[in-house]
């Protein structure tokens, strides 16, 4: 993953872009979770790499998760929150994509 792509999705050092993917996941978060964006989920995720632009370090590869970064703890936290497994959907998820 690169910051450049964060940023192309929308998650800036200003902000979220109004009109972009990014806009988008948090409408949809917001709706799911009552009206507001949880702290830790997709959006506050990728806002955060994308206002400090540190997406390079944080282990989220093209080919995938990086043993002992960022990213794997994020995932094995996930997995034993959700039984075993990362959904779909979820924070790590959504975040390997971009």
């Amino acid at each position: 993953m690169s910051d450049q792509n964060v940023h192309k999705a929308g998650f800036t050092s200003s902000g979220i872009t109004k009109g972009s993917l990014a806009s988008s996941m948090m409408s949809h978060e917001a709706r799911a979770f009552g009206g507001g964006v949880h702290s830790g989920g997709p959006t506050a995720t990728l806002q955060e790499m994308g206002a400090k632009g540190s997406t390079h370090s944080s282990g989220f590869t093209s080919s995938g998760i990086s043993s002992g970064s960022r990213a794997s703890q994020m995932m094995s936290q996930e997995a034993r929150s959700h039984g075993g497994g990362t959904p779909r959907g979820g924070t790590t998820s959504t975040v390997q994509s971009i």
